[in-house]
């Protein structure tokens, strides 16, 4: 991310994220238990196809196995397309997948959920993994590869943060040469920096070939940004403390 990696923020929430520990718990334990060889082996690919969307099964337009292999490829319908769009928002292909979403996922979704109160937040995040979901698949209809992880959805959480609290402060990783430093930014230069080299990389990716689901993370930040709009989301001023409010 144009080496910026966000390892905190100076926005304390006022309520115990209760929700967002909740999603950080259960794609660990998708991870280390649901996931056949933590993603690493054929089992692991064998699951993954099994049980993830793949864009070319939404107009049912799939070749029987995948190229280059004799692993088959499941014909969906739009009800069991859905469902796995849902678990796949749970399942990362390796450690640094897992570490670098749920990360973002801490930094930006406990000030989010504190906004929209738990309910709404989960079902906003769940929304944000399907949109961006769809938003990979019709940018790649013929790809017959699996579409994996909880980035789309912690894309929409960082859209709704940008909406939200454009002034907070974000604490940034900055490697220089072999060293590395903190910088303090505004989130609005650190979340807009993300997204446009995203959404470049992504118009690159569509023109060159699949690879990593970019344009996944685009769909997922603009439903973010405007579902938090439609919702009365205004730009709030940060905290400087944590204030405990339960409600």
């Amino acid at each position: 991310m144009l080496s910026l990696i966000p390892i905190s923020d100076a926005n304390p929430a006022r309520r115990f994220p209760v929700v967002t520990l909740g999603l950080i718990a259960a794609n660990i334990l998708a991870f280390f238990f649901l996931e056949p060889g933590f993603g690493q082996t054929t089992g692991a690919q064998l699951y993954f196809i099994d049980n993830a969307p793949i864009p070319c099964q939404l107009p049912n337009d799939c070749p029987s196995t995948i190229p280059g292999t004799d692993l088959p490829i499941p014909v969906r319908g739009p009800v069991s397309f859905l469902l796995a769009t849902l678990l796949s928002i749970f399942l990362h292909g390796g450690w640094l997948h897992i570490i670098g979403n749920l990360l973002f996922l801490w930094i930006f979704g406990n000030n989010v959920e504190d906004h929209l109160g738990p309910v709404k937040y989960l079902i906003f995040y769940l929304l944000a993994g399907i949109v961006a979901t769809l938003a990979h698949v019709f940018t790649h209809v013929d790809s017959f590869l699996p579409g994996i992880g909880a980035s789309g959805a912690v894309a929409g959480v960082m859209g709704a943060y940008l909406v939200l609290y454009p002034r907070a402060r974000v604490n940034v990783l900055i490697p220089i040469f072999f060293f590395f430093t903190v910088v303090a930014m505004s989130a609005w230069v650190v979340l807009a920096l993300w997204f446009v080299y995203q959404f470049f990389i992504g118009a690159q990716e569509v023109a060159g070939g699949a690879g990593v689901a970019w344009m996944a993370h685009v769909g997922g930040f603009m439903f973010g940004a405007a579902a938090i709009i439609l919702l009365g989301g205004r730009p709030q001023r940060p905290r400087s403390q944590w204030q405990p409010q339960w409600r």
